[in-house]
């Protein structure tokens, strides 16, 4: 006996799967399946770059010493939004006012997320909706927080939590980006428990090795601006070794879970992540030491900064990996 014909209504909400990527349609817009799953990608990918970019530019601000190249905020100076040519400043106005704006270009990629995931993507679920929510807010957050910035002249106290917010937004974008490509169905862990064990710490001991950096940091000649600015009161030496010790025990924790991984034969997935992470670390490892010994030139912090905001984002990769959201098979 043929099955009943599906309701009208049913059947235009039904999800539509374009390769990898599951979308709702929207009787709204008159776009097929491989239009919106072509958007949703370039949107969640562009959050997540442009998350990771604006570690970059914020370092630009630092290593160039044109964190006050703008005196005020939102305008660059009093009564005027964008930033004027001087002899006086130079070039660190427009360094300053092009990350402002990069903050702009954020909370688009955000919003638009945001109206994607709740438009296209619902049937994900609930706690896919409220993570969409996460980069807008917190991109908000870390404008108003720059605001502060601007205003405590530099102080590293808040400085650090501006740069720290970064990561968090980055390892957020990551997730969304696995889940998109990811199944529809609840979450169930995809590896070995022991995995998920090493994992907790591992993720944890990650942020402490991002937070010593900016105390690291904090306590060194780069701080933002040419003039006197207050510096973290810690012997440098000393808090750099602390911080490089912290990066032995995340080396340590990412190789008992690269072990438990091949050991079990685990999902490829996490495999392939897990080795990333490893690689990535051990280059960001060798760029530390020189910028260490090299007296901390300004391309190989740069270079440290682009590998921070990639650590940051891979730890979350190896994260999602280790869950799924495809249905489970008989």
């Amino acid at each position: 006996m043929p099955s009943a014909p599906v309701a009208p209504a049913a059947a235009a909400r039904a999800p539509e799967r374009h390769g990898s990527v599951t979308t709702l349609p929207d009787a709204r817009l008159d776009w097929g399946p491989r239009r919106r799953a072509r958007l949703a990608q370039v949107v969640f990918w562009g959050n997540l770059i442009s998350q990771m970019g604006i570690i970059l530019s914020g370092g630009a601000v630092r290593l160039t010493g044109s964190g006050l190249g703008c005196s005020t905020w939102p305008n660059c100076e009093p009564g005027t939004f964008t930033p004027e040519l001087t002899l006086e400043s130079g070039i660190h106005p427009f360094v300053e006012f092009g990350n402002r704006m990069l903050t702009g270009v954020l909370c688009v990629f955000a919003a638009a997320l945001l109206l994607v995931t709740w438009r296209w993507l619902s049937h994900k679920g609930v706690g896919f909706r409220r993570l969409a929510w996460v980069p807008l807010l917190g991109t908000i957050l870390q404008a108003l927080i720059g605001m502060v910035v601007v205003f405590a002249d530099l102080h590293p106290g808040v400085v650090s939590p501006h740069f720290l917010i970064s990561p968090v937004l980055a390892a957020t974008s990551m997730v969304l980006l696995v889940r998109l490509y990811d199944g529809d169905g609840p979450v169930r862990r995809a590896v070995p428990r022991a995995a998920v064990w090493i994992y907790v710490p591992l993720a944890a001991v990650g942020f402490l090795v991002l937070v010593l950096g900016t105390i690291v940091t904090g306590t060194g000649p780069h701080s933002g601006d040419a003039g006197d600015v207050t510096r973290i009161m810690l012997d440098p030496v000393l808090i750099s070794r602390v911080h490089a010790l912290s990066v032995y025990l995340f080396c340590a924790l990412l190789i008992a879970l690269l072990v438990v991984l091949v050991h079990t034969g685990a999902r490829r997935e996490a495999r392939v992540a897990a080795w990333w992470l490893l690689g990535m670390t051990l280059i960001q490892g060798v760029i530390g030491y020189v910028q260490y010994f090299t007296g901390l030139p300004e391309i190989v912090v740069f270079l440290h900064l682009i590998g921070a905001a990639l650590f940051g984002a891979a730890i979350a990769w190896v994260g999602a990996r280790l869950v799924t959201w495809q249905e489970a098979t008989a």
